[in-house]
């Protein structure tokens, strides 16, 4: 199989929480997600030209954002909505656009595992 980026994986960058990282700091949100009656992801993966970008939707009954993940850009975009209804149809008008741009939509449905 050939090689389709042009990134090696130990250029990348990630922070290291190391000692600073202390999960017992991130219960209280546990808590405060409890409110939410349903909350729904979808992500879509789309190719263009041997790139690989990630476009995530994430709705609860009190709002919803969106996540892109594209690699010609140095971190993620987030934009947050005040209603489900608006975050899903700016997820379908990303989509759309990005279809329009030359993107291919390779998947489109639940979060992958594994």
């Amino acid at each position: 199989m050939e090689k389709d980026f042009d990134f090696e994986p130990e250029d990348l960058e990630f922070e290291d929480f190391g000692e600073n990282f202390n999960e017992e700091d991130f219960d209280e949100f546990d808590d405060e997600f409890d409110e939410f009656e349903e909350i729904n992801i979808r992500t879509a993966i789309l190719s263009k030209n041997n790139i690989i970008a990630l476009l995530c939707v994430k709705t609860a009954s009190q709002g919803g954002a969106i996540c892109r993940v594209d690699p010609r850009e140095n971190v993620p975009s987030v934009q947050i909505y005040e209603t489900p209804e608006a975050a899903l149809e700016w997820f379908t008008q990303s989509l759309r656009t990005s279809k329009l741009n030359g993107w291919q939509i390779v998947y489109d449905g639940l979060p992958l595992q594994g």
